[in-house]
């Protein structure tokens, strides 16, 4: 399947109904639930508080992996204000600061939250990918990528602040991502 036939079938299905293209395939999005959404919540309020002119986008689509074949929904981008004016549905990821994933409670998850989505994010070049696993309690900051993964890895567990790399460059408090797991 071509990126533009991926891209008309994902036009053509109702709101409720996610869809994502990573590795040449085409496949669900995940399954969100209110702990999903309070979690993106949280985060867009601290990305807001920086006052550095960021903004963490829930739900953006993004053009992912080489060759521009991928298509990412990711559940938080960070970027500057006003950064996603005028683009589509799936987005250039030039500029983009960070990626975020909130993984849920569904068959797909360890393929898709823990795996690809973080070699595609690499690939595309983003400089920092952020893995909230609920399952896990964990948080897991990916940074420096070299175009195919990234080379660093950190994890904490909830509870633990963690600090993101520039060009985010802040603490991040885990202790409220304890009230949303299972």
């Amino acid at each position: 399947m071509e990126p533009w036939e991926f891209e008309e079938i994902a036009r053509c299905c109702p709101e409720t109904v996610g869809l994502e293209f990573l590795g040449g395939r085409l496949g669900p999005g995940k399954a969100r639930d209110g702990d999903h959404s309070e979690i993106v919540a949280r985060l867009q309020q601290q990305s807001a508080a920086l006052g550095r002119g960021l903004w963490l986008y829930g739900e953006r689509g993004l053009v992912v992996e080489q060759y521009r074949k991928g298509r990412a929904r990711a559940d938080g981008v960070l970027a500057p204000r006003k950064h996603f004016a005028g683009q589509g549905e799936w987005a250039d990821p030039e500029g983009v600061l960070m990626t975020v994933e909130v993984t849920s409670y569904d068959d797909d998850t360890d393929m898709r939250d823990r795996v690809e989505k973080p070699l595609a994010y690499a690939a595309a070049g983003i400089p920092v990918h952020l893995l909230i696993d609920r399952e896990h309690g964990t948080v897991t900051v990916y940074s420096g990528p070299d175009g195919e993964r990234y080379r660093d890895t950190h994890t904490v567990r909830f509870g633990e602040d963690v600090v993101l790399p520039e060009p985010v460059g802040f603490a991040l408090p885990t202790e409220e991502f304890t009230k949303h797991v299972r």
